[in-house]
């Protein structure tokens, strides 16, 4: 009779819990259908809010001005009120903000990151000399000249959210062919999230060394590379291998990178040592630089770099020396410091500024004497230094001086001065001229002769384009 009572007990508490669940659940299907209904509600509410702005907007006509000579308010007027044109017009204002605001929500779509931006740089110089290559030493002809310099097609993207990469190709014609090689000027990857401030760059790309040997040559501030850069590093500083830079954590701007690569310089072959690369034949970079502002107005960039490659097999190949000596080089090391001083008022920094820019390197090399011999060694030391004044004085237009003095590396007593004023238009960000004067004073050593050039830079940029013109 017990365990018959206790059944009979279990099975009224179990249907009355499942009653209780059934009604639960239901409840719950209603509250979410109410609210899914709620939700429509709003929506179509919305809609016809959005339709009736257009429409409001639309109809809504501001009456015309009122007469130069308007009557005088009543007296009960409010004088703190707006007046009705002028509340009419402010209304239809903020109702076509609103609509835009509403309509652009709802039709954006959201663009995609990872497709490359793309761009084309070209560079032409029209240049006048006075004298030929075998009284220069240039590569360009003396006389009336035409020049492709740069025709460069750049690509640059996110490779995923950990790195980016870029791939610039440039060509350029030969002066004596006219014929147009192209290249692969960088392609290089770059990471985007390392800890500790730290960002590695690898593949083929402009090493940083010094103030302007890793900036392109249409984004100089002047229309030919220094003397100095082209003898000591090669023109611009490309190179392939791999580099790393340190943001210092710390309040002060500090900033460290470090390199190392096959080569170094844009006219330097692959150093290649034998069938074997050992560590020695490779090349070794660092910069180090710096940022103070001085004042509101006034910042200024210290820099220091260096560059060592402990063992080179005839780099630029064998040089007949003056005293008949033939050198072939060996090892290579060259230090360098630079310096901007740049003065930008804030309240006029489109219209004014000047900059200040001067480097100095310093070469110490070592070279075998004669070919036959392994045995007569030579270090020589020179060194050169580029500095030049900026000045613009209007949004489009500034003009400047490029001073620069070159000691030959494998020879110091040959030295070469180069004077330079120059004057810029930018008709606007993506297209530029740039007339520049030249008085080269070449080293007489090796019976080269003064000459004096002109040149017409027009540079110009299609697309997307990272670095642009520098104002450095």
């Amino acid at each position: 009779m017990t365990i018959l009572i206790i059944r009979v007990i279990l099975f009224v508490l179990l249907l009355s819990s499942t009653q209780l669940f059934a009604e639960t659940l239901e409840d719950r299907i209603s509250t979410l259908e109410k609210a899914l209904k709620k939700q429509e509600q709003t929506i179509e509410e919305q809609r016809k809010l959005i339709e009736g702005l257009k429409a409001e907007v639309k109809h809504i006509q501001p009456p015309a001005q009122p007469p130069a000579q308007s009557p005088a308010l009543p007296e009960s007027t409010n004088a703190n009120e707006p007046t009705s044109t002028g509340e009419m017009k402010q209304q239809v204002q903020e109702l076509k903000k609103e609509v835009d605001r509403v309509v652009e929500a709802q039709t954006k779509n959201v663009p995609s990151v990872f497709n490359p931006a793309i761009g084309f740089v070209g560079e032409t110089v029209l240049s006048y000399r006075s004298k030929g290559p075998s009284q220069t030493g240039s590569g360009r002809p003396g006389g009336f000249d035409a020049f492709q310099r740069s025709v460069e097609l750049n690509a640059s993207a996110s490779v995923d959210p950990f790195a980016k990469a870029c791939v610039v190709a440039n060509a350029s014609a030969d002066a004596s062919t006219g014929e147009a090689t192209l290249g692969i000027e960088e392609a290089a990857l770059q990471t985007e999230s390392l800890p500790g401030n730290l960002t590695v760059k690898a593949g083929r790309f402009f090493g940083e060394f010094g103030r302007l040997a890793y900036i392109h040559d249409h984004e100089l501030p002047f229309v030919n590379r220094p003397l100095v850069l082209d003898q000591y590093i090669g023109g611009e500083s490309r190179t392939d291998g791999v580099q790393i830079n340190w943001l210092v954590p710390i309040e002060h701007y500090v900033s460290l990178t470090v390199g190392t690569g096959n080569q170094f310089g844009g006219d330097v072959p692959p150093n290649n040592v034998g069938d074997f690369r050992h560590p020695g034949g490779l090349n070794y970079w660092g910069r180090l630089s710096s940022y103070f502002d001085l004042t509101d107005d006034i910042s200024l960039e210290p820099g220091f770099s260096g560059l060592w490659n402990p063992k080179t097999i005839d780099r630029g190949g064998s040089f007949a020396q003056s005293d008949g000596n033939t050198l072939t080089e060996r090892q290579r090391c060259l230090a360098g410091a630079d310096l901007t001083l740049s003065y930008k008022p804030l309240r006029d920094n489109q219209f004014t500024s000047i900059i200040w820019g001067t480097e100095v390197l310093y070469s110490h090399n070592r070279y075998d004497v004669d070919s036959d011999s392994l045995e007569s060694r030579r270090s020589i030391g020179s060194y050169g230094l580029y500095s030049y004044l900026a000045y613009k004085f209007h949004r489009q237009w500034s003009a400047g001086f490029l001073y620069g003095f070159v000691e030959d590396a494998r020879d110091n007593t040959a030295k070469t001065y180069e004077y330079s004023p120059f004057i810029t238009w930018a008709l606007s960000h993506w297209n530029q001229l740039r007339l520049q004067y030249t008085y080269t004073d070449h080293n007489a050593t090796y019976g080269l002769q003064p000459d004096s050039a002109v040149y017409l830079q027009w540079a110009w940029i299609i697309g997307a384009h990272s670095h642009g013109w520098q104002q450095r």
